[in-house]
């Protein structure tokens, strides 16, 4: 695992694999080494999750697995801190208390790595050896040129996981012996020597800047990692013994760090490294003050107070000299970074009421008048020196400082635009009684936000973007033009990050919050113009980058949705009804009601594997710790559905919209249908028509009576259709519940049943599907009776339909309205009762091994007809999950209830009803049977067989049983089995239906034919081509030409001297009874319902039918073929006897 680069998936559950282990003595220090290998090389490039879930197993693995008294401390340490705490390895996790556990458990176990003195001999070896690292860590070489670098964090980051560790180790150890730990004796101790560093260091200036580094560096681990999200600070003895112990240096260390960024101690590019250390770590102690309840109010304020007059001073400092020092320009930097931090403190942490400050009044005025995207000249020093500033330090190059100078000064002006945006003014002729020419002068503010996207690199540009979202609603009546190019230079940005992983969501998000802004939509809305127009464009845009990357499409929708379903007002004016946008942009809506791409494998993988991960829940350690990211593709239709259960048919607006949008996708669906009228299972068009309708369903309690009367037409129309299964049941189901709720449309129902018969075809399944669940409909109908006798009429005549699945459709409702007319007793079907009853009682005593029985009983038992009911299961459960997976829908189109439960963006109100699927219909398996719409001819079941017999299978091979010589081409393998090679050729292009093909395969491998020709090999990977080739196309060459391409393949075997036999009713046809096939014949079969078309009959050499005694006009083509094969082979077989 460790010698070449894995993928994700193979990485994590080879880890799980390992962590599933019964536990044993197996690794040693070789062992955890490379499972630590495995976690600094291999996983660097791997998704987030996968790679935080595939550290949890790798972790679990050591612990299972490793012989502690084969490796030491040191070397466990080393592995734990190349876990990533943002990832797997967090306080407060089951993991995390799992590895306390361990250590605790096997405390004085490990190998020894030290000698352990007199002073440590009382304590544990893992006290004794956390007691020596921070000694250790601490400890500075002795006097000498300082190297002018950070230190790395990686020994920092080990250090503070330990003493942590440790200390809960610690706490656990007291638990189980029932002691109170109110002294924290050996947490005090792991403390000890970094307090007595931070407390030096407001007073004493020669400590050396290694030692202050990693003191510093080690103090923002311990706070970073003891307070993450995951601990209680309440219930944590740890983490609150901690904040104490620091308290004590709070002053000492804002001193320090003071005096650091204002006195020009930092000048080299290397330094400013030290600055990003110093303002993390402020950061860090102000919410320490925060959270608990520090009374070092004071000193925040004078640190926050200094720090801002100084810097500000820095800044407006001219330099005396024409070429600047270096110097000067990075105390600058520090000092644009310095008060990046204080504008940051004083938006976040409102409790501290900075705004009170003096400096805080200055530093407004002082932003607001600053030159913007000002470029630092480059000193010539480091000209000089390139080697040693550029190449060798984190800040590379002159140009990444200056970048990190013009991202600061954005966040500054963020601050200030977000604190005074409703005094930005529309246009700049109108006055303020504010002197902040950045707020008063927007357009010229955002010229200069323009000019910053195209000169900072993409990595620093979001402040930029945070700003123009300010900006763009006050200035996109007055500046249209120029908002318009914003929108292009920010699809710029966007497009060319689409690889990016660290920097494009971040990036996506607040380039969707600019152009997706409430009042940007309004405005733009309202006027219909070219931004109106460039909005659409972007829409569509964003809808094709997430086609090929996931999670797009969901960034831009959840921002709209959560921004349109606040309001709740009736006003009628765009700018103060947010809701109004989403009429405006439905088409944004209507495209993610049927949102899904049919992904490539590698993609679904990916995609399953997450939710694979996620199901775990908190069992796995990187659900609790990563932050959800909502990127899976089912969270872009969730979104959108919860959207529209929000809305409320009562509001005026909300009904406008419902209708607005059940429309469109009516239109969308005869649209779908009109593109191709046959479609397979699980394509595209299915997929899509199936999301359509579930929509619709989802929408259908919101719509009123007189909306149906106009549109239950489009519905009915949509049921004579060829449907899929799964979208047939919808179909249906909707009918059923518009016509319980309205039983005044049945006279519209009753019409679909007088089309002409060619026009129903089997289509009028559909429509008797509905009739067998009368009972629903007729719940609120006073008078049943007169009813119940239409729809007795109407089914009894279909009852003698010429078709098999018609007959069965109808034969089920008459069961149910003929139960229904029992309970009844309606006098008026007296007479027809014998007949009736003993119809029905035929049916369900029929005799025979036939299909008709057992298709009658299969019926009987689907679910639609046996389980479901339309109002108990009206759920959101049973419409995006139970439904699909009865109807044998592809598993991707399966929305299980979890993830709408986890999707919190928009969360359902708590009095909502329609989630869960009822037991009864959650539990069943999909059916053997289904409803599908193929055309007149469309009963195959007729042609399947139920022997009763014994069966006695034949060995088609003479001697031996065949070895998995794949490499051998068909003909030797044939030889090798002792089969005859004949030379027949069956050319099969023009067959489309997968059943036909598989078995003409079956049948030409049996009898010997050369070949078999194909119109496409991908039906060979079609299941129900498998089913009846039964791996005939293993044993059979198989070769591909295309229906355009026969007329030159039927003249080149013509050169090679084949006879071209056409299997045709012709005028001067042959009989095949009298008919002699030479030995090099070409079979050519017609297509299921066409035929052989004119241009093929004229390059036949003789056509050739079979004789009938019947009245059906023709066989299935199946069938004629394996006729004509059977015959060729019946003559080769006698002139071969006749030979011998």
């Amino acid at each position: 695992m460790t010698s070449r680069h894995w993928c994700a998936v193979p990485i994590l559950f080879l880890s799980m694999a390992l962590a599933c282990i019964p536990a044993c003595k197996a690794l040693g220090t070789e062992g955890l080494h490379a499972l630590r290998d495995v976690l600094q090389c291999t996983m660097i490039t791997h998704q987030i999750l996968l790679r935080g879930a595939a550290q949890c197993y790798l972790l679990q693995t050591a612990m299972n697995l490793v012989d502690v008294e084969k490796v030491s401390l040191p070397e466990v340490s080393s592995f734990l801190a190349c876990l990533r705490p943002e990832e797997s390895l967090r306080r407060g996790t089951i993991l995390w208390v799992e590895l306390c556990s361990w250590l605790c458990t096997n405390d004085g176990h490990f190998r020894k790595s030290i000698k352990c003195d007199l002073e440590h001999q009382e304590r544990s070896s893992l006290s004794t050896y956390v007691l020596t690292l921070v000694e250790d860590y601490l400890k500075t070489p002795p006097s000498g040129r300082e190297s002018c670098f950070m230190p790395d964090w990686f020994e920092a980051k080990l250090v503070a996981t330990v003493i942590l560790l440790a200390a809960d180790v610690e706490e656990m150890k007291n638990k189980h012996s029932e002691k109170i730990n109110t002294k924290w004796i050996e947490l005090k101790a792991f403390l000890y020597p970094l307090l007595d560093v931070l407390l030096k260091l407001g007073t004493n200036v020669y400590i050396p800047t290694l030692k202050a580094d990693k003191s510093l560096q080690l103090l923002l681990k311990l706070l970073q990692t003891c307070s993450l999200k995951c601990s209680n600070p309440q219930d944590d003895g740890v983490l609150t013994f901690l904040w104490k112990c620091v308290e004590t240096s709070v002053d000492s260390v804002l001193d320090f760090v003071l005096r650091r960024l204002t006195t020009g101690d930092l000048n080299t590019v290397s330094d400013l490294d030290r600055c990003n250390l110093y303002l993390a770590l402020v950061s860090e102690l102000v919410n320490l003050s925060l959270n608990i309840g520090w009374k070092k109010g004071l000193s925040i304020w004078n640190f926050i107070s200094s720090l801002t007059n100084a810097s500000i001073h820095s800044l407006q400092e001219a330099s005396s000299e024409q070429e600047p020092k270096l110097e000067e320009q990075i105390q600058k930097v520090v000092s644009m970074a310095s008060l990046t931090v204080v504008c940051e403190i004083i938006d976040q942490k409102p409790e501290l009421q900075l705004e009170s400050l003096q400096p805080v009044e200055t530093l407004k005025r002082f932003i607001s008048s600053a030159q913007l995207n000002q470029v630092l000249k480059k000193p010539s020093s480091i000209e000089e020196k390139s080697s040693l500033f550029e190449e060798s330090t984190s800040c590379q190059g002159w140009g990444k400082t200056v970048a990190c100078y013009i991202h600061d000064q954005w966040v500054c002006l963020h601050f200030l635009l977000k604190k005074y945006q409703n005094h930005i003014p529309q246009s700049e002729d109108e006055t303020l009684e504010l002197s902040l020419p950045a707020v008063q002068r927007p357009r010229r503010t955002f010229q200069s936000a323009l000019e910053a996207l195209t000169v900072l690199p993409s990595e620093q540009v979001l402040p930029v973007f945070h700003c123009m979202k300010v900006l763009i609603p006050k200035l996109l009546v007055s500046s249209e033009t120029l908002c318009i190019e914003a929108f292009d230079l920010g699809w710029k940005i966007i497009s060319s990050l689409s690889n990016t992983q660290l920097i494009f969501w971040s990036n996506l998000k607040a380039f969707v919050q600019v152009v997706f802004d409430t009042e940007v939509l309004a405005v733009a809305a309202s006027s219909k113009g070219q931004a109106y127009a460039k909005i659409r464009q972007m829409i569509s845009r964003l809808v094709e980058m997430s086609t090929t990357r996931t999670g797009v499409f969901n960034t831009v929708l959840s921002y709209c949705c959560q921004s349109w379903v606040l309001s709740t007002s009736d006003d009628t004016h765009i700018s103060e009804n947010p809701f109004l946008n989403a009429g405006e942009y439905s088409e944004l809506l209507m495209e993610a009601c049927i949102f899904g791409t049919v992904f490539r494998r590698d993609q679904r993988l990916i995609q399953d594997v997450h939710a694979f991960v996620e199901n775990l829940g908190d069992k796995c350690a990187a659900n609790v710790v990563t932050e959800s990211t909502n990127r899976d593709e089912h969270y872009v239709r969730i979104c959108v559905i919860k959207f529209l259960c929000l809305l409320d048919e009562s509001n005026n607006l909300h009904k406008m919209f419902v209708e607005d949008i059940v429309t469109k996708l009516l239109d969308k669906d005869e649209l779908v249908s009109k593109t191709r009228t046959r479609y397979y299972a699980n394509s595209l068009q299915h997929r899509v028509k199936n999301r359509l309708w579930q929509t619709l369903l989802v929408l259908l309690p919101k719509l009123d009576q007189n909306f149906l009367t106009e549109t239950l037409d489009k519905i009915l129309q949509a049921g004579f259709e060829n449907n899929q299964a799964s979208v047939k049941y919808l179909i249906e189901w909707i009918i059923i519940l518009i016509l319980h709720k309205y039983p005044q449309f049945l006279s519209k129902f009753w019409d679909c049943f007088c089309y002409d018969e060619e026009k129903l075809k089997t289509s009028i399944c559909t429509f008797l599907s509905v009739l067998s669940h009368f009972d629903i409909i007729l719940q609120n109908t006073s008078e049943k009776k007169p009813v119940l006798k239409k729809a007795l009429i109407v089914v009894l005549q279909w009852c003698f339909n010429h078709n098999f699945s018609v007959r069965l459709y109808a034969l089920i409702a008459l069961k149910k309205i003929w139960g229904m007319c029992k309970t009844l007793h309606v006098e008026e079907f007296e007479a027809l009762t014998p007949v009736i009853e003993s119809s029905l009682h035929q049916v369900e005593n029929m005799h025979g091994t036939g299909n008709a029985k057992r298709n009658w009983q299969r019926i009987q038992e689907h679910f639609f007809f046996a389980t479901f009911h339309p109002l108990k299961d009206y759920s959101l459960e049973t419409i995006f999950y139970t439904l699909p997976r009865l109807s044998e829908l592809v598993e991707d189109e399966w929305i299980s209830l979890c993830k709408f439960t986890r999707f919190t963006s928009i969360p359902l109100p708590s009095t909502y009803q329609w989630y869960h699927s009822r037991a009864e219909l959650l539990d069943l398996k999909p059916s053997d049977w289904s409803q599908q719409d193929k055309g007149s001819n469309s009963v195959e079941m007729d042609n399947q067989t139920e022997w009763t017999d014994v069966q006695k299978k034949i060995i088609p091979w003479k001697n031996s049983i065949p070895d998995l010589d794949l490499e051998l081409v068909f003909q030797d393998r044939a030889a090798k089995l002792g089969k005859s090679n004949s030379r027949l050729i069956v050319v099969a292009s023009l067959i489309d239906k997968p059943t036909n093909l598989g078995g003409l395969c079956r049948t030409s491998e049996i009898f010997g034919a050369s070949a078999l020709i194909v119109g496409s090999l991908r039906y060979i990977h079609d299941k129900q081509f498998q089913q009846l080739s039964v791996s005939a196309e293993q044993w059979l060459p198989l070769l591909e030409v295309k229906p355009s391409q026969l007329v030159e393949y039927l003249q080149q075997k013509k050169m090679e001297g084949y006879t071209i036999i056409g299997v045709e009713q012709t005028a001067k046809s042959s009989d095949l009874t009298e008919y002699c096939f030479p030995e090099k014949s070409l079979l050519l079969l017609g297509n299921e319902h066409e035929g052989i078309p004119v241009n093929l009959i004229q390059l036949l050499d003789v056509c050739v039918e079979i004789p009938q005694q019947g009245i059906i006009r023709s066989l299935n083509v199946h069938v004629s073929g394996a006729l004509l094969i059977w015959e060729y082979t019946r003559q080769q077989m006698i002139k071969q006897k006749q030979l011998k």
